[in-house]
């Protein structure tokens, strides 16, 4: 197999561990080369955590071939809703038996993401997650950001347009996903990343009592709608908002409301176990 490799090489784990990916691909027959205008490869490899998947999702489908992941990030979402070993010797062998899945993406403002697309709280904590602060802190700077998005999060006026619906609430954080699990916690054991669906999640906490309990919701995997939470399924949302909000896809930018959210069903190949 001939592949493209991109290396994010910015992170902890890309300075560290670039060298071995790159030495056990060739060793399982791999052969990469990092000129992104070659055109005679027959799959992408990103060497990184989800931003780096993301970022190579336009040059895969503009090429039509299949995109293998050595995960080097702080979550893999996407390497672990597929299942793919976490450790670089096995990833590597993963690649390189050229098996494929083919899976849905999610798409606004004509960026493709694999997990999810938020705005809220979550897009501000994508912000404050900078390269530099990435590398230097990791998970630590994950949690220094979520405490100060937090500490200055405000709910916004939302238009959810669906399936010939309406509806208008404010929320503290919207979230539209087309994979079961994202975010490093959220699990939902009825959705995947091929079912041809998207699914929105808004938080409305507005005291602690409904914190506890969308707290409680997460960590039973209960994806119903309740107190602090209103889930909904569609192949789309429109999301409109009085003023401009940012969004963030898979913690990437991808500009502002208002928006379309749209599922982009069997768009990709992945190579997986």
């Amino acid at each position: 197999m001939r592949a493209l490799l991109i290396l994010n090489e910015k992170s902890r784990r890309g300075a560290r561990d670039g060298g071995l990916v790159l030495r056990t691909l060739e060793e399982c027959g791999v052969e990469c080369v990092r000129d992104s205008q070659d055109r005679n490869i027959e799959a992408i490899i990103a060497a990184g955590g989800d931003g780096t998947v993301v970022r190579t999702l336009p040059l895969a489908m503009e090429r039509n071939v299949p995109l293998g992941i050595v995960p080097l990030g702080t979550f893999n979402d996407l390497a672990r809703t597929l299942e793919l070993p976490m450790d670089v010797a096995e990833a590597c062998l993963t690649i390189a038996s050229a098996r494929t899945r083919t899976i849905d993406l999610g798409r606004v403002n004509a960026v493709y993401y694999v997990n999810e697309a938020s705005i809220g709280l979550s897009a501000r904590i994508a912000r404050r997650q900078t390269p530099d602060v990435k590398r230097r802190f990791g998970a630590l700077g994950l949690i220094a950001a979520t405490l100060q998005s937090i500490r200055h999060a405000s709910t916004i006026a939302v238009e959810v347009q669906y399936d010939g619906r309406i509806e208008r609430f404010r929320t503290l954080q919207l979230t539209v996903a087309n994979s079961g699990r994202f975010g490093g916690i959220i699990e939902r054991a009825d959705a995947s990343i091929d079912d041809g669906w998207l699914d929105l999640y808004s938080v409305e906490v507005r005291n602690w009592p409904q914190a506890i309990a969308v707290g409680r919701k997460i960590i039973a995997r209960d994806p119903r709608s309740g107190e602090g939470l209103r889930t909904r399924r569609s192949k789309a949302f429109k999301v409109v908002t009085r003023h401009p909000h940012r969004i963030a896809a898979d913690g990437e930018p991808a500009g502002t409301t208002p928006a379309l959210f749209e599922v982009v069903p069997r768009a990709l190949r992945v190579l997986v176990p």
